[in-house]
């Protein structure tokens, strides 16, 4: 099955001055739209009927804990458990249902390259094999040498994958 290709729009938003020009002594206002204030893992139904979790900026060779709340999904019913497909970088430990609804996932992330990644697991139904919901994980990750991020609600670093860390090797050899 092909999958069809979709171009990301820019969402609106923006930062709105005031018009007035402030009196004298008075401090200027700035009004920023509540779509920059978004602090949260963003969750978005496609069109296909599958999720896109967006969790902001994660750093290389950081291992990560992401917790997300999918809307209610009647045809996978309240038993649900990931798919048995192992994907290197993303691993569900947890669903459960959430208390307003839906269901509480929780998972790790390993983020080995920087870049723009999107990595895909799947939830099944336990009631009805013909059902499954893919979920992809879209992150945004950079070089771990270029600052730390401000990590969304939801998302918790966990540790670090030293085993890639070529520095960690480079002192092996200097004893």
């Amino acid at each position: 099955m092909a999958a069809a290709k979709k171009s990301c729009g820019k969402m609106g938003g923006g930062v709105h001055f005031t018009e007035e020009p402030p009196s004298a002594g008075a401090p200027s206002h700035v009004h920023f739209d509540e779509k920059l204030h978004d602090s949260v893992v963003m969750v978005t139904l496609q069109d296909d009927g599958n999720f896109m979790v967006k969790v902001g900026f994660l750093k290389t060779q950081h291992r990560y804990e992401i917790v997300f709340t999918l809307p209610e999904v009647p045809a996978l019913g309240k038993d649900v458990c990931p798919a048995p497909i192992p994907n290197p970088h993303l691993k569900i430990t947890d669903v459960k249902p959430a208390p307003e609804g839906g269901l509480k996932v929780t998972c790790e992330y390993l983020a080995q390259q920087e870049g723009v990644l999107c990595e895909e697991v799947l939830l099944l139904s336990e009631t009805n094999d013909d059902v499954c919901v893919r979920v992809k994980v879209h992150a945004r990750v950079m070089d771990r040498h270029h600052g730390t991020p401000m990590l969304l609600e939801g998302v918790r670093c966990i540790g670090m994958d030293l085993e890639y860390d070529s520095e960690q090797s480079d002192w092996q050899g200097f004893d």
